[in-house]
Order: structure tokens, then C-alpha cells, then sequence
């Protein structure tokens, strides 16, 4: 499913990252699909959305409610259009595409570290300069501890994952002996 919900937010988010660039608001647009994604990923809101309780006028209501002074014009009419197109649930899609597109455009990349023990801010530092003298972007870093790697980490920074864990080393060691 969730490759069903990229393949319909992607035009969504390439139209929207398109009008930002155009009107010079990634900072306005990246706010405003950031609420609309938390609000639709509430468990009580998303199971409304998903729901036939609400028609599409009560829905729309709802949504612009919780968007409250913070969603412009445009923020407005992309809630008529997804509410009316029934596509609301693919709000928090439509976000991180929007983020990846606005994050290349702005040069940086988001990378997130799992590691088997919690990394010191030094650590982070030094591989987030690593990291951009290797792929020539500004990196922000984001980790956390997870135990069941046992040790080692593990990095995701877009479609590149470096696996540098000892659970998966074991995994690939169980799969090469057709475990």
C-alpha cells in the first residue's frame, strides 16, 4: 500500500513543489503540509478520513479548522482538492516528498543513523562531514539507539542504506548459507 500512496502523492507533491518554487514559499508550503500531515496521521482523524461518517463538505470543514490561520489561499484550496479527490489519507506521502524535492533544491540531505548505542553529537558531527565531503551535500543527521542491531549502525540517507550492523551482517551471512 504504501507504494500505491507514493505513486499518488508524487504528482501532489511535484505541483506543489513546482507553485513554491515559483512563488518563492518552500518554507510556507513545507509548514503547512507538516500540520496537515500530523493532523492526518492523528489516529482519531485518520480513522474520520478513511470513514464515510463525514461527506466531503464536513471533511473539508474539519480540515480547515485544524489548519486554522496557518494554511494560505492556495494551503486552503489543496485541502478542497484532496478532500474532494479523496485523497487526504496521503497527506504525510505528499510531505516527505515535498521535503526530499525542497531538500535537494536547497542542497542538503536528510540522513538517519540507527545505531546499537546512542551516538555523542561529536560522532554526529564528524560523520555528517564525512558524509558530505563523499556525496557533496550539506547533511542533517538524525539517530537513534536501537539495541537489536547489537552493534554497529545502520544509515539511511534517501534511497542509499549503509548496513553496518553486526544483526545484519548476520543476516546476510544466514542468507548466503541458506539459512
Amino acid at each position: 500500500m504504501a507504494g500505491d500512496a507514493t505513486t499518488i502523492a508524487r504528482p501532489y507533491a511535484d505541483a506543489i513543489y513546482a507553485r513554491a518554487v515559483e512563488t518563492d514559499k518552500l518554507d510556507l508550503w513545507s509548514d503547512m503540509l507538516e500540520l496537515l500531515a500530523t493532523a492526518a496521521q492523528d489516529p482519531a482523524l485518520s480513522g474520520l478520513i478513511a470513514s464515510p461518517k463525514l461527506d466531503m463538505a464536513q471533511m473539508t470543514e474539519l480540515m480547515l479548522d485544524i489548519g486554522g490561520g496557518r494554511l494560505s489561499d492556495e494551503g486552503q484550496n489543496l485541502v478542497r482538492l484532496l478532500t474532494a479527490n479523496r485523497r487526504l489519507s496521503v497527506l504525510p506521502e505528499i510531505a516527505a516528498l515535498f521535503e526530499a524535492r525542497k531538500a535537494e533544491h536547497e542542497g542538503t540531505l536528510d540522513v538517519h543513523v540507527s545505531s546499537a548505542f546512542a551516538l555523542l553529537p561529536a560522532q554526529e558531527q564528524q560523520l555528517a562531514d564525512a558524509l558530505k565531503r563523499k556525496l557533496g551535500r550539506d547533511i542533517r543527521i538524525s539517530s537513534e539507539q536501537d539495541a537489536e542491531l547489537i552493534g554497529g549502525f545502520r544509515l539511511r540517507a534517501g534511497d542509499m542504506v549503509i548496513d553496518g550492523s553486526v544483526s545484519g551482517q548476520l543476516g546476510k551471512l544466514a542468507q548466503d548459507l541458506g539459512l
